[in-house]
């Protein structure tokens, strides 16, 4: 039996009490990762022409500060443990050249930490979650955890409006089967509308963002008219946070769907690997990009076939889908004004679902030399 991870994110109802504490180990957190970032930069600069040298330093850790910062003291300890556990992940990515240099982190930017499980410190129970430093904190649990789940960790945030949510990190045995492979889909990325699938269908994604827009624009207007810092600035700066947090929420409810509806019907779903930052720079999307989740869309199909033994196939950002002919194979020139691809063979079809359909060949090609 192989182990598996799956997380569940709940809403948090903390009292005015808890609430300090939780914003309290927030800050505590950042003032750490910062404390520590700062000092590894130092040395960073003054030993980066001798890496032997650099591999030998011995980095700091919270419990360096918690003399000289006696409050540090009164905050969760894994919280802190786990921003140096975060910070040595980021530090080792940059020198394997997967990422830059790890930033300082600010006020604000998403405001969470990280606390494990440790002798029973953490525990579901009617309508509450036991957490350290917190003690009973009101949750809404709105679907169950089966109970050969086991907690690993949890991941406390607050979002821009004050909302607080946990997200509950479990571990459990299970062998995944893989599926035989009978029915398959090929999707074509769409700007306009998520995807178009080889079958012809569209996801028809309704565009939140554009929806809220207007709204969000009026919101922010009046935001810039109020006195940066004030009460009446505050309460505004909230307002706006919820429109934005209602876009998100919206999106992400309907890329859970339509990747679901995908996964229950397919044995594996074929898709080009996009890189959307390089798209979005080249081909100025702006606002539209805004509007599209195909990043999420993506991951959410990847883990859900996973736990169904399924796959998720992705073929090469430069195969030629949109300008191959999904029925012989020829290739010609298709500007994307052309919505109709149209081939010597007699093929006679709208574009996308063309491009979808030579994806899906792409994949099965791929799938059988695997």
């Amino acid at each position: 039996m192989a182990k598996q991870n799956k997380a569940y994110k709940f809403r948090l109802y903390p009292t005015d009490e808890q609430t300090f504490i939780i914003r309290k180990t927030f800050g505590c957190v950042r003032f750490v990762y910062n404390k520590m970032l700062a000092e590894r930069k130092a040395m960073y600069e003054l030993l980066k022409e001798n890496k032997e040298a650099l591999k030998k330093v011995k980095h700091p850790t919270p419990a360096k500060y918690k003399s000289e910062f006696e409050w540090l003291k009164e905050v969760d300890s894994l919280s802190l443990a786990n921003a140096q556990l975060n910070l040595d992940k980021a530090y080792k990515a940059f020198f394997k050249g997967n990422a830059k240099f790890p930033k300082f982190k600010s006020k604000r930017h998403k405001q969470s930490y990280t606390t494990n499980v440790v002798n029973g410190n953490i525990q579901l129970l009617d309508g509450h979650i036991k957490l350290p430093k917190l003690k009973m904190v009101k949750i809404n649990q709105h679907r169950a955890i089966p109970s050969e789940y086991t907690i690993k960790s949890c991941t406390l945030s607050m979002t821009a409006s004050g909302k607080y949510y946990i997200s509950i990190l479990t571990e459990y045995e299970k062998e995944i089967e893989s599926k035989k492979i009978e029915n398959v889909v090929g999707l074509d990325f769409a700007m306009d509308g998520l995807f178009v699938d080889s079958e012809g269908k569209k996801a028809n994604y309704p565009k939140f963002y554009r929806q809220m827009l207007s709204k969000l624009a009026s919101e922010q207007r009046k935001l810039s008219r109020k006195k940066k810092g004030s009460s009446n600035w505050n309460k505004q700066r909230i307002r706006v946070a919820k429109v934005q947090e209602k876009v998100a929420n919206q999106r992400k409810n309907f890329l859970h769907h339509k990747s679901k509806e995908l996964v229950t019907t397919y044995d594996a779903i074929i898709i080009e690997d996009l890189d959307m930052k390089a798209m979005s720079q080249a081909l100025n999307f702006g606002k539209s990009l805004s509007d599209n989740g195909w990043g999420m869309f993506t991951s959410f199909l990847k883990y859900k076939l996973h736990e169904q033994g399924k796959q998720l196939v992705k073929i090469d950002k430069w195969y030629p889908s949109s300008k191959t002919c999904s029925s012989c194979g020829q290739t010609q020139s298709m500007p994307m004004n052309i919505r109709v691809y149209a081939c010597s063979c007699g093929l006679h079809l709208d574009r996308d679902v063309n491009a979808a359909l030579t994806i899906k060949k792409e994949g099965i090609r791929l799938l059988a030399n695997a």
